[in-house]
Formats: C-alpha cells, structure tokens, sequence
C-alpha cells in the first residue's frame, strides 16, 4: 500500500536495505474544524489515545483533503499502515518490498544490523522526535549465509525492546511483549499487534528513558559498540535531565556509546557512556565534552546520520536546519570522530555543505576507496542569517546554485560520490 516520508535506513547482511517511514502523520487530514474554524486536532474515537501519541493528524499535507485515504474522518485505520522499517531487495526487481511491524510503529530514523555471535540479527533503530525512545530487536531465527530465502524472513519475528538509561552507567533492555508486565489487556493492548502499533504507549508504561530526539543508531563491526545519535532538544527543562540528556534546552546535541558485555547486543543489559556533548568547548556555558586536542573547525553540532568505517571511525553527518545561524554560523556537514585511545573524542571536518543544506546518509564502499554522502535542500534553510545573502532563498533567487553554479540552474539536492586523488583508502 506505499511508502512515504522515508528517512535513514540501513543495510542487511543478506544484501538488502533497510529504509524507515519517519514523519507519517503530517500527511493525515480532518475536515472538522474547532470553534477558531482551524483544522481540529484531538480526533480519534477509539485511537484518540493512539492519534494524540503520535501526532495525527498532523496536517502538514493536504493530501487527506483530496483524497479519503489520508483523512481520518473517513478512513480512522490508514495512519495505522505507516510508521514502519520496510525492507527492500534491490537484486530482485520483481520482488514486493515488506513492512516489518516486529520492529514496531514510530517516526523511525536509520534501521541498522549487526550479528550476535548466535547468527541472530539485531536491529537498532530511534524515534526521531523530542523526548522519544531509543529501540532494539533482535530475531527469533539466525541467519545462514546460504539460505537468502529464509534470510528475508528472520525480520518478521523477534523481540523489540526500548531503552531505559541508569545514572549508575547500565542500560537495560525492556521488552515489549504483550501479556508482559502492563502490557495486558486492561491497558489497552489485545495482542501483539496493539502493541507494535503503539510501540510509543506500550514504551511509556515500560518505563523507558525520553531522550534528546534519537536519530541514528549505529553500531560498530570493529569495537562491537553501538552510538546512540541525539541530535538536539531545545524543549528539556533544568527538572527534567537525567544521567543521559544531562543538558537542559539541548541546543547542540550528543552522542551515546554504548557497550554490549562480551560484544553480544542480545545482552539484557549493556553499559553506557557519554561520548561527546556537541558544541562550541571555548563558551563554558554550552558545556561541551570533546578531547582537548579538538580544533577550533574540527567540532560541531546537531548530530543525526552516521557511518562507520573499516578502522572504527565514526562518521557524523550534521542536521541544525533552519537556526544552523544561531547555533554555530556554520553550515552542516560530515565529520571524522575518533571512538578509541588517545585521540578518542576527537573530531575532524571533512565535508562542508553549500548554505541551507544538511548532510545525510554517509556510505562507504567495502574497499573503503569512495565515499558517497547525500546533500539535501542546498539553498532552503536558515537562507536569512547567510551573510552577504540575509533573506529568504527562492526558484528565482536562491542563496546558492549548488552544484552546478549554472545561472539557468537552480541549486540540487544531489549525492556526491567522494574519492582521494591518486586513489587509496579514504582516511
């Protein structure tokens, strides 16, 4: 039935990809109207509790207003199709790709795998909005390198879990299986399926930690530790910190590492750490963690894709969106961020965007010898605070024309495939 609003994905050790519906509701509509004859919100009947949780209808398309399947006056169930990972095989141009509810329904950002030693395949995944959760599943079934078939399945049935953060350094996993705990009935939840769908609702009676809006969730093949990426919660007040979001009004953001015991990521428990508090380190009063010998280009802010490369190096793509003026007068971009020994903490710029862009989606080939990165909108946000610019970018007046700087061209959203002159390794 579609796919919309994709964001971060991820790929399998079978060779397929992994992409993640994130904001889903702002393509819900409702023709009723409150007494300021505005859009109303709060609908529902039997999914008010479902449709306040996750923000539908949202009303940032008018789709719903045109076409029934995406009002919820006349067709309530529709928001509950989206939400979803879904897996694509791009080796079979014939094949249907599947929505994998096991993995639960919220605003997902990147859906990435790694293998226990058992030849489970655990999937990380974050909720993608302010005061959200942090999520794992880990199959029931093991992959098989020679039986691809089967492979296609093991996302189909397993465990999925949230996240709750300890101030004593312990991460622990809740499982969110229904007739577990309050996951009965009388709260709400008939099956299995009410539970996934509402993975939100079922995660709040869990106890699980709100963090600061999770994006990627990346682990890493070469130190078996996973990097939880928050990217920013201007909202968090000074009574609301806790160990793991310990700055309030998070303007720039942080990095969890996590660190499985033993390398196993089926682990009820892990234990975590503060990689780094993003930030300019010379204003005290942004409280950033960084190593010392970090220079004055090398850190930044507002964390959300990331990629890991053959020597555990982690790879961070940068999102400010429209007040990237405010918070740093930098324009986003990727980052090298050393994890491990002496120069852990600390980070280098790589790639600068042209102005109003964000950087996404950093991939590298096995042999490490290209590098493909994903430039987004060149030229939309925050146009107005672009010295020399300062206003609103347009079709026929754009703060840049990105990347083809043809006069009869407007700037493009484009992917770059990076590589270093002469060849070699990047890095």
């Amino acid at each position: 039935m579609g796919t919309l609003n994709n964001c971060a994905g991820g790929l399998t050790p079978w060779g397929t990809y992994l992409t993640s519906e994130e904001n889903f509701h702002g393509y819900f509509w409702t023709d009723a109207r409150d007494a300021d004859g505005k859009p109303a919100k709060g609908l529902g009947g039997a999914q008010a509790k479902s449709y306040a949780r996750y923000g539908v209808p949202g009303l940032w398309q008018a789709w719903g207003h045109f076409h029934d399947r995406f009002n919820v006056d006349k067709e309530p169930n529709e928001p509950n199709r989206f939400g979803w990972v879904v897996e694509i095989d791009p080796f079979d141009a014939a094949s249907q790709p599947v929505k994998h509810t096991a993995l639960g329904r919220f605003c997902h950002e990147g859906a990435e795998t790694i293998l226990v030693k058992d030849g489970r395949v655990v999937v990380y995944c974050g909720d993608d909005t302010r005061f959200e959760y942090l999520y794992r599943f880990v199959s029931a079934g093991t992959y098989d390198p020679a039986d691809r078939a089967a492979n296609l399945r093991l996302l189909a049935e397993g465990t999925l879990s949230a996240a709750k953060f300890e101030a004593d350094g312990t991460v622990r996993w809740l499982p969110l299986r229904h007739g577990e705990g309050p996951l009965t009935a009388e709260n709400g939840f008939a099956s299995q399926a009410d539970v996934v769908i509402d993975a939100r609702l079922a995660a709040d009676l869990l106890g699980a930690t709100p963090m600061d809006r999770p994006e990627d969730v990346q682990p890493n093949p070469v130190t078996g530790k996973v990097y939880a990426i928050l990217t920013f919660n201007e909202k968090r007040k000074a009574d609301a910190i806790d160990a793991a979001n310990p700055r309030p009004e998070n303007q720039f953001g942080h990095i969890i590492e996590l660190n499985p015991p033993d390398g196993d990521h089926a682990a009820e428990t892990f234990h975590w750490d503060i990689l780094v508090k993003c930030g300019d380190p010379a204003i005290a009063e942004v409280g950033a963690l960084w190593n010392p010998e970090t220079s004055a280009n090398g850190w930044f802010a507002c964390p959300d894709n990331a990629a890991v490369d053959a020597q555990g190096r982690l790879w961070v793509a940068t999102d400010q969106g429209e007040s990237w003026g405010k918070k740093t007068g930098r324009a986003d971009g990727l980052y090298a961020l050393e994890t491990e020994g002496e120069r852990r903490r600390t980070p280098k710029l790589f790639f600068r965007c042209p102005v109003g862009a964000e950087m996404c989606g950093p991939c590298f080939t096995p042999d490490q010898e290209t590098l493909f990165v994903a430039v987004q909108h060149p030229g939309t946000d925050g146009t107005d605070q672009f010295k020399g610019f300062e206003r609103a970018s347009s079709f026929g007046d754009p703060a840049t024309r990105w990347p083809d700087f043809d006069p009869a061209m407007p700037p493009r959203p484009s992917v770059l495939a990076i590589t270093k002159i002469g060849g070699g390794k990047i890095a």
